[in-house]
């Protein structure tokens, strides 16, 4: 299991330009990130040159980590998931989409509306289309989505920080999942 306040620490210090911290860094995420690469790409040369794309992004935009938005895992999964998409577009391989897979894959993928350009270009279009329906529900429902998609929160987690009643996260998470729902399947139309 990887220690995410040390995967933090060493983004930081990448951050930094710091070598050591991103060797470390790179030795004890790479072989997860790999195989997140190689399911989506199915051949070892193609998730390998993914991998080494997704780390030379992770080297520039360290800075741009958030430790407040998501765990460092998932900041960098999302990163090799998009350089794993992006690979397969420049080849022009079709991407077979099976529901609950690609769902859970674009959730993952979503990060800030309003993230920078740099950012930007990195997300999918799912992603993209799927933070244009997020961006639509209200703030405080975009929080609680937020905190148990993103930050993998049990319903109880989420209302004790938020000081909510367990039942109001609980109707909050799917209304605003079904409103999610109606949106990507509307082609982008918030309901």
């Amino acid at each position: 299991m990887l220690n995410p306040l040390q995967l933090n620490a060493w983004l930081r210090g990448a951050a930094q330009k710091d070598a050591f911290a991103f060797r470390e860094l790179y030795e004890a995420s790479s072989p997860r990130l790999y195989g997140l690469a190689l399911r989506i790409l199915h051949r070892r040369e193609l998730a390998e040159e993914a991998l080494q794309e997704s780390f030379v992004s992770i080297w520039h935009h360290a800075g741009d980590y958030q430790a407040g938005l998501s765990a460092p895992m998932t900041w960098m999964s999302t990163i090799v998931r998009n350089k794993s998409f992006d690979l397969l577009r420049r080849l022009q391989v079709e991407v077979e989409i099976d529901g609950e897979d690609f769902d859970e894959r674009v959730l993952a993928s979503l990060r800030d509306p309003a993230a920078n350009p740099a950012e930007a270009l990195e997300l999918s279009s799912e992603a993209r289309a799927l933070a244009a329906c997020m961006s639509a529900l209200e703030e405080r429902h975009r929080k609680v989505v937020g905190l148990a998609f993103f930050h993998d929160l049990s319903h109880s987690d989420v209302a004790q920080k938020l000081a909510l009643p367990v039942g109001t996260v609980k109707t909050w998470i799917r209304r605003s999942l079904a409103r999610l729902q109606a949106c990507l399947t509307g082609g982008g139309r918030a309901a």
